[in-house]
């Protein structure tokens, strides 16, 4: 048992440490990918679903894509069934409904865990013992802030909608900054 628990420990290290850039993802049509590609850029990871009294705040997620992008901005959309079991859909069915409903343009990713056993390793680094505001996630549309640097700014509840003065405030101040 003390063998496996250091082997368990061996693998798991290098994502416990890695930043958020290094962290194995897929994007919504099942490529693997990273957040390599959004290193220098302001991001807001969410938590997602559609079937969610919340889903409404894809809505304002989309005008601070379309009011932030040229200023190296970007929502990060993460789908999680993990709470009232409000994103049934397959990553194709998801894709759709953002596509269609909201006219999303900001970057959709796989279905995953924002919480519990199988809790993604993004969402460990984010809400984790050792995370930058660890706690669970409470329900969708948990926001974090992540700054040009890659490191943790702020949590916003599902509750903070996208146009709250004080996410927005604090999105400005991140953008305001050029690492």
């Amino acid at each position: 048992m003390k063998r496996l628990t250091l082997l368990l420990l061996a693998l798991l290290t290098p994502l416990a440490t890695a930043g958020l850039y290094d962290i194995p993802l897929k994007d919504i049509d099942g490529k693997d990918t990273t957040l390599k590609s959004y290193q220098g850029k302001v991001l807001l990871v969410v938590n997602v679903a559609s079937q969610c009294g919340l889903t409404p705040q894809y809505q304002a997620l989309q005008a601070l894509q379309e009011k932030y992008t040229a200023q190296g901005f970007t929502v990060l959309a993460f789908p999680s069934n993990d709470f009232g079991a409000q994103e049934p859909g397959s990553n194709g069915e998801i894709k759709q409904f953002c596509t269609t409903k909201y006219k999303v343009s900001f970057p959709l990713f796989d279905k995953l865990h924002v919480k519990g056993e199988e809790q993604h390793p993004l969402y460990q680094q984010l809400t984790g013992k050792t995370g930058a505001f660890p706690g669970d996630v409470k329900w969708n549309f948990g926001k974090f802030l992540i700054g040009r640097d890659g490191n943790p700014l702020s949590r916003f509840e599902p509750s903070t909608t996208p146009d709250d003065a004080a996410l927005v405030k604090a999105l400005e101040d991140a953008l305001a900054k050029k690492s």
